[in-house]
């Protein structure tokens, strides 16, 4: 199983003319493909400079970080969303996006939920595939409308597993097609770590909190089955909200890591550690033997530039608790989770990514060198 030991999460920061020509797309669709597919080339020569060794297209032909689901998935009605709040702590506020919409049909995929990228990916990335995936989890939480949803799904469980049918036969063809590494985005765990959204779940859900975390376990598994192959790394990133410099949960891994860490089976956790919002390194004691802790150590919501040598002394607090051998360096989360972006430049948002592998070059040493950089 490859190392990675310098990771992101996948999406990058979008130009303006990028975003321009999605809001024209309707007009010229052909002209919006043809930017997508320089900008892409763009993102890839860049992560290969700069000394990665797995490739995303940073998601440039998303809406936002779901949307290769909510866009190839007939059923979303886009006009509702549901309501959440969200905090910018010390950061200028900027308009959230309404990344999603409600379910008010039965769901039904229209063509594979990554066909536009794969295709593109395989022909012209410089190393191994990195494919980004919403969690089944996520819709259930914030697409489920009561007086809508209902008539169509009785229940949250029910939308729940319709969607996990969707995702296996995704994840059964990107892991048949040479994809290296599939991470699922699963946010939705957050709320069994903040306490106004455990509260959230009994009142407006009106399901037990362990009950569903269990189920949402349970869901997520069922996918990870359909994409393991031999050879293919299965990830899961866990985050608390990222729109706009944005988040909306808070609270450590503690309450959750028993049942998640020991539960999920997936060969990399990729964890949120950029700002006390994440708790402390403790629970990762409860990482089972072998699995890859990746350290969202960098920001991707602040423009300031950490420091290598306070990142650097991160990581040998986490080796208290989890072994060396078995940690790797991220930004906490992606760079544009929506096609908007968080409130950094693109400048900016490569320094940091080229921290991260000059960091992790140092900490590895010889191990980080990729391939393709080799001879």
């Amino acid at each position: 199983m490859a190392h990675y030991r310098a990771d992101h999460v996948g999406s990058f920061l979008r130009s303006a003319e990028l975003l321009e020509a999605r809001k024209a797309a309707a007009n010229d669709p052909a002209r919006l493909q043809a930017i997508e597919d320089r900008h892409i080339l763009g993102v890839l020569a860049r992560q290969k400079e700069l000394g990665f060794d797995i490739f995303t297209d940073g998601e440039l032909r998303r809406r936002n970080f779901m949307s290769d689901f909510t866009d190839a998935v007939e059923g979303f009605d886009f006009s509702g969303a549901v309501g959440r709040e969200w905090h910018a702590g010390k950061t200028d506020g900027a308009a959230v996006s309404s990344i999603t919409g409600i379910v008010h049909k039965k769901l039904h995929a229209v063509r594979p939920l990554t066909g536009h990228e794969l295709p593109f990916m395989k022909t012209h990335s410089p190393g191994d595939i990195k494919m980004t995936l919403p969690s089944a989890t996520q819709f259930p939480a914030i697409s489920y409308r009561p007086g809508v949803t209902d008539k169509v799904y009785e229940t949250h469980s029910a939308l729940l597993w319709d969607i996990v049918e969707i995702m296996k036969t995704e994840l059964t063809r990107l892991s048949t097609q040479g994809v290296k590494y599939i991470q699922i985005d699963a946010p939705r765990y957050s709320y069994f770590m903040d306490p106004k959204w455990r509260a959230w779940i009994k009142t407006e859900m009106k399901i037990e909190p362990e009950s569903l975390l269990e189920e949402s376990i349970r869901a997520d598994n069922a996918c990870f089955a359909a994409a393991r192959r031999p050879g293919v790394t299965l990830a899961i990133h866990l985050c608390r909200g990222n729109n706009r410099s944005h988040w909306y949960a808070e609270g450590g891994y503690d309450a959750i890591a028993e049942k998640l860490f020991g539960s999920l089976d997936v060969d990399r956790f990729l964890l949120e550690y950029d700002d006390e919002r994440s708790g402390t390194f403790e629970p990762l004691r409860l990482i089972p033997k072998g699995k890859t802790v990746v350290l969202g150590l960098i920001s991707s919501k602040r423009p300031q530039l950490e420091d290598s040598a306070e990142i650097t002394k991160r990581v040998q607090e986490a080796a208290r608790y989890v072994p060396f051998e078995n940690l790797a360096l991220s930004p906490q989360c992606g760079f544009a989770s929506t096609a908007e972006g968080n409130l950094l430049t693109e400048d900016q948002q490569w320094a940091k990514l080229k921290l991260v592998v000059d960091t992790a070059r140092q900490l590895w040493k010889e191990e980080t060198v990729p391939a393709a950089r080799r001879g």
